[in-house]
């Protein structure tokens, strides 16, 4: 095969890794970075880096997975451990999906906001275009507006230059581990990388690589795709953090939205650098809110034996097509109620994916490493300890967050 038609091929299955990477990047995830950069200056971009390859390895878990078996995360936990631990996971999920979905409809209306537009305006009309886009077109179409979405991120790279970071020291952090005895410094490493990973993720990876027909035999070029997809996340993150370290921390300027960076990056960085990070947060957060509620049906579906696939007409899945516009509705619904604290939901789900977070993981590395279903596409022994150690880690640091989370006091008394 010449190096064109390798190219041709890697184009056409294309995707599902890069759009599930890149929506990791939500609204949540934008404000996290922004806090590190801004409370923490460049000290967490080390952390950061650390974080992007826990993600390659969870999402190659999962495109290989999809491709190897054809079939959908839900569908083999189902069948692999039975259907007590699947409505576990299920109603876990949709709670957490639930309150991520209002947290990007949230994103939305704050980055309306910043350009002037009311969230009562913003919020319903943005609802109506994701839902009618996914109703109406088929997976191919859907994935290429994905991919457009995708580059709306690159606005945070050019806020990046555009504040002159001391590239010095900054390369100089990102390869130095930085630790602090400090709750508050814990906490946002945690955070940092909770963001990253999220378990509506890999039920979305999985469930797009089947949707678009990949198979063992082209996963290969898959495998490039959650490759690259990993590494712009990080790329996209690094640009946060020192977009906001640049600024905000040298300036000593506290933020907690994301609404706040852009606004303060006006008067230190100029008006470009701040409708810049407003256009970012708006591209990150709309793909997120397509992507959030398709999760969810896909995962729902597949676990409970039902019809799916965006390529499918209304009629041939309409349990698929049902949850995903009830979810979108109660998404923008949420966000317009007024009195809302948004911040409190955004904890509640983050309490939730904390908890779902490490069974999925420990499902995800078992099925993986299992012949009877993978075949030769197994985790390798070499591979199974790479992936047992990352998840250790993730799942000790996940569990430190649930426990902050739920237990401030608890965290002070070990790390204080």
């Amino acid at each position: 095969m010449t190096l064109k038609s390798r190219f041709a091929l890697f184009l056409s299955v294309m995707g599902p890794g890069i759009v599930t990477a890149f929506a990791d990047n939500d609204a949540g995830g934008i404000a996290t970075y922004a806090s590190a950069g801004a409370n923490y200056g460049y000290a967490l971009i080390f952390t950061m880096i650390v974080s992007t390859v826990f993600l390659a390895i969870a999402q190659e878990i999962s495109a290989r997975t999809g491709a190897a078996t054809g079939r959908g995360l839900a569908d083999l936990i189902r069948e692999q451990y039975g259907v007590r631990w699947t409505l576990f996971a299920m109603a876990v999920l949709m709670v957490a999906n639930l309150g991520t979905t209002v947290s990007e409809f949230s994103g939305i209306a704050t980055a309306f906001e910043i350009f002037g537009v009311s969230k009562y305006i913003s919020v319903p009309l943005v609802a109506f275009i994701i839902w009618w886009l996914v109703i109406k077109t088929d997976y191919e179409k859907i994935e290429k507006i994905f991919l457009l979405l995708c580059l709306t991120f690159f606005s945070y790279v050019i806020s990046g230059v555009m504040v002159h970071p001391p590239w010095h020291e900054v390369m100089i952090q990102s390869i130095t581990p930085n630790f602090s005895g400090s709750p508050a410094f814990l906490l946002m490493a945690i955070g940092v990388i909770g963001t990253t990973i999220t378990p509506w993720g890999q039920f979305y990876v999985q469930a797009s690589v089947v949707d678009k027909g990949i198979t063992s035999k082209n996963y290969r070029y898959t495998r490039w795709d959650v490759l690259i997809g990993s590494f712009f996340t990080g790329f996209i993150a690094f640009f946060i953090i020192v977009a906001t370290a640049a600024t905000l921390f040298v300036n000593h300027i506290p933020i907690e939205t994301a609404k706040d960076v852009a606004i303060a990056l006006k008067p230190l960085a100029g008006e470009y650098a701040s409708l810049l990070f407003g256009f970012g947060l708006l591209g990150a957060s709309v793909l997120a809110a397509f992507v959030l509620p398709l999760s969810t049906s896909y995962a729902v579906c597949e676990a409970f034996g039902f019809e799916h696939g965006i390529s499918k007409s209304n009629r041939e899945a309409p349990v698929f097509f049902g949850l995903y516009t009830v979810i979108i509705i109660l998404g923008a619904a949420i966000v317009l109620w007024p009195g809302l604290s948004l911040y409190h939901v955004m904890l509640f789900t983050q309490v939730i994916n904390g908890m779902l977070l490490p069974p999925i993981l420990i499902f995800m590395v078992l099925i993986a490493s299992k012949k009877s279903i993978m075949g030769e596409y197994a985790n390798t022994p070499f591979f199974n300890g790479v992936a047992w150690f990352f998840n250790g880690i993730l799942i000790v640091l996940t569990l430190l967050l649930l426990l902050s989370t739920l237990f401030p006091g608890l965290t002070a008394r070990l790390f204080g």
